[in-house]
């Protein structure tokens, strides 16, 4: 399969930057229209099945719809993709990083745009979320730190962000590889 992957990613080279008014545009931070925006989920959502092609599931439902830091999120929805999330997440992952790649190439700038699989990540993110918010009123109330279990780098920008409004902590991360985590501690 790795091979197969390969020659999507080479074969491909012919559309690099092959939007560069919108590229330009959105590298000089102005605001995209609803049409380039269109042609932004458009090359994500073909990129994405290409990449599902793989998987036998190039005709799943994909449903698109805007995060909350901006990001375009297209979530597919069908049984039995279980193998596209993996343990811990990891397939998913790994599924995100290639499928960024591939999409960056197509449109010549990076644009944030995620890719989740029955909701997975949108249950995950409450999860850390919510685990950010005991956390920090554990490490406020016993004037101290609480260490976080190892989490990917998208799980540890999540705790960042949770807490970056709570003036009882201020957090930082530690560590080197899978072994990266989040510290907070109290104010």
């Amino acid at each position: 399969m790795s091979e197969e992957i390969t020659e999507v990613v080479t074969e491909d080279t012919e559309f690099v930057g092959a939007y560069p008014q919108i590229a330009q545009k959105y590298k000089n931070g102005d605001e995209l229209t609803d049409e380039e925006l269109d042609t932004v989920a458009d090359v994500a959502i073909a990129v994405l099945r290409d990449l599902l092609g793989f998987f036998d599931a190039a005709d799943s439902p994909i449903d698109e719809y805007d995060g909350d830091e901006g990001e375009l999120i297209l979530d597919v929805t069908a049984p039995n993709l279980a193998v596209l999330i993996g343990r811990h997440g990891r397939t998913l992952e790994s599924l995100q990083t290639m499928f960024q790649l591939l999409v960056s190439r197509k449109l010549g700038f990076r644009y944030p745009v995620a890719v989740d699989v029955e909701g997975y990540k949108s249950r995950r993110r409450d999860k850390v979320v919510s685990m950010a918010q005991s956390a920090a009123s554990r490490a406020a109330r016993q004037h101290g730190s609480v260490n976080l279990p190892p989490m990917t780098p998208y799980e540890r920008r999540l705790i960042h962000i949770a807490l970056r409004d709570d003036t009882r902590v201020e957090t930082h991360s530690e560590g080197v590889d899978a072994d990266r985590h989040v510290v907070i501690v109290a104010l």
